[in-house]
């Protein structure tokens, strides 16, 4: 999540998923949610169910592949009805990581990455920031070495049997 309390108070929240297959390249897929205080109609503040299985469905119809998910414990990704969710897709695969383990999330090491990159950046408003926002996650996107040294980090490896 990116704040902004310059102009107008908002926020952004992402949602990513790194895929990696051997003999391919690292792919990150996203989902952002905008949220701008005072705004008619109200946005919601983060993002839901709906938002993160849309993202899996997309990242599945590019892919074109089943998946097995290594997720957090965020509280969006272990409800009831994410569960319902996940159970209607026989391609997809959860494994939860353990409780406050971000050192094992390879986006965790993305996000970081990306708001390192944003420190200094000086927006007079929320909306100034989206399209500078949108070009480093694009150029991210674009670096499947970058996203395959935030796998590394992680020292997970997928099994590939």
């Amino acid at each position: 999540m990116i704040r902004s309390w310059s102009g107008t108070p908002g926020r952004v929240s992402l949602a990513g998923l790194l895929c990696t297959r051997p003999g391919e390249r690292t792919r990150l897929f996203l989902r952002m949610l905008v949220h701008h205080r005072h705004r008619r109609p109200p946005v919601p503040r983060s993002l839901s169910e709906p938002d993160y299985i849309a993202l899996l469905d997309t990242a599945h119809r590019r892919l074109g592949a089943p998946i097995v998910l290594v997720w957090d414990n965020l509280g969006g990704h272990t409800s009831a009805r994410m569960r319902a969710l996940v159970d209607q897709r026989d391609w997809l695969h959860v494994v939860q990581l353990p409780a406050y383990a971000p050192d094992l999330n390879p986006v965790e090491a993305a996000w970081s990455h990306l708001k390192r990159g944003l420190s200094n950046l000086a927006p007079l408003s929320l909306t100034d920031m989206l399209p500078v926002l949108r070009r480093r996650l694009h150029r991210l996107q674009r670096r499947p070495d970058l996203l395959d040294s935030f796998l590394a980090h992680t020292g997970l490896t997928p099994d590939t049997t």
